[in-house]
């Protein structure tokens, strides 16, 4: 049980440090407060696997958001941004919302989190940037983890990034990001010839239950955040791509078993998977990863981008390796948000 109290706790010191003080309120409260006395509680007391691993202060967070936000229980929507109050009366407002839908509260720990951090693409788009530069080849995306999809069209949003801009002026979707260091090629002639994803648990941004799904999972007090999501949301609910139901393995190891199309250069591209990946699923898919490098050419060039937790400063690492040169690199630091981008390398 205090294990459990305990990754409540931390994922509160997360949640402040990345900028949302309700969140890390709420996991405050039911790390001290939190009792067996519902359902919801004793799941979550005595949740049975790792409660960091399986992000179950995230999940509890996220049920309640999605009753805040569902108008079914007016005195906890009331106890939300924008009008939140103290802890005192955010409590009382979760302690009857748990006595009023204890049932349904309980049954939503079942989902992990699904996120699409859409300002993750202001450091895709660098680094895909830079693939086009070097290649000069259009792009196929391959992207594992991918959600709703959201990260697929990173080409048809526009950005500030601070002293430069790039993208479609019309777009709906507006990306802002702090750009520190130089900035990666804008005018690299990046063109995305075709977009592809998987997800264990994939989300229609078509379907309303899965669309509400996804801005449960993001924090109440991020308004900006929530509008992004919503605008990118309703921009891919027509745009027709796919992202497929599966494992990430089976569907790296099907897709690159695929012959390449001569003339455009394949991109591996994922952002915060890798993680929640088993090792078996990660070394899978680095074989498969290096048996399509070793076929790699110049014509039909396969690069691997990611921006994952490395443990090696602020945020997480964006890296990328580019074959048939074999050429793997850093490309600098982002926040796990896409709040800011810390570029490291030139523009070549």
């Amino acid at each position: 049980m205090e294990r459990v109290r305990d990754a409540f706790r931390r994922q509160a010191v997360a949640c402040r440090t990345l900028g949302s003080p309700f969140t890390a309120l709420v996991c405050d409260l039911l790390a001290e407060r939190l009792d067996e006395g519902s359902a919801f509680g004793r799941r979550i007391l005595a949740w049975p696997g790792d409660p960091v691993a399986d992000a179950l202060a995230l999940r509890a967070a996220g049920t309640l958001h999605a009753l805040a936000r569902s108008g079914r229980d007016p005195a906890l929507a009331r106890a939300y941004p924008p009008d939140a109050g103290s802890a005192d009366v955010l409590w009382e407002a979760i302690h009857g919302a748990v006595a009023a839908h204890d049932e349904a509260l309980a049954a939503g720990l079942d989902s992990p989190p699904q996120t699409n951090e859409v300002k993750r693409c202001a450091a895709l788009l660098g680094g895909c940037l830079v693939v086009a530069a070097r290649t000069g080849r259009p792009l196929d995306l391959l992207e594992i983890g991918s959600s709703a999809g959201l990260n697929l069209a990173l080409d048809r949003y526009r950005y500030d990034l601070g002293s430069s801009a790039w993208g479609h002026s019309a777009s709906p979707v507006l990306i802002r990001s702090d750009w520190r260091g130089d900035t990666p090629p804008l005018d690299a002639p990046l063109t995305i010839a075709s977009r592809w994803g998987c997800d264990i648990r994939p989300l229609d941004p078509a379907s309303p239950t899965d669309r509400e799904r996804l801005l449960s999972y993001i924090w109440p007090d991020q308004a900006d955040r929530l509008a992004t999501t919503a605008a990118a949301l309703g921009h891919a609910a027509g745009a027709g791509w796919r992202v497929d139901r599966a494992d990430a393995a089976d569907w790296i190891e099907a897709r690159l078993a695929e012959e390449p199309v001569p003339g455009r250069a394949r991109v591996i591209m994922h952002s915060i998977v890798w993680q929640y990946l088993p090792e078996a699923v990660q070394s899978r898919i680095s074989a498969s990863i290096e048996a399509a490098a070793a076929r790699a050419t110049p014509d039909a060039p396969l690069a691997w981008l990611r921006m994952e937790a490395d443990g090696a400063g602020e945020g997480a690492g964006l890296r990328l390796t580019l074959w048939p040169d074999s050429r793997d690199e850093p490309l600098g630091r982002a926040d796990f948000h896409g709040r800011w981008v810390a570029w490291a390398v030139g523009r070549s």
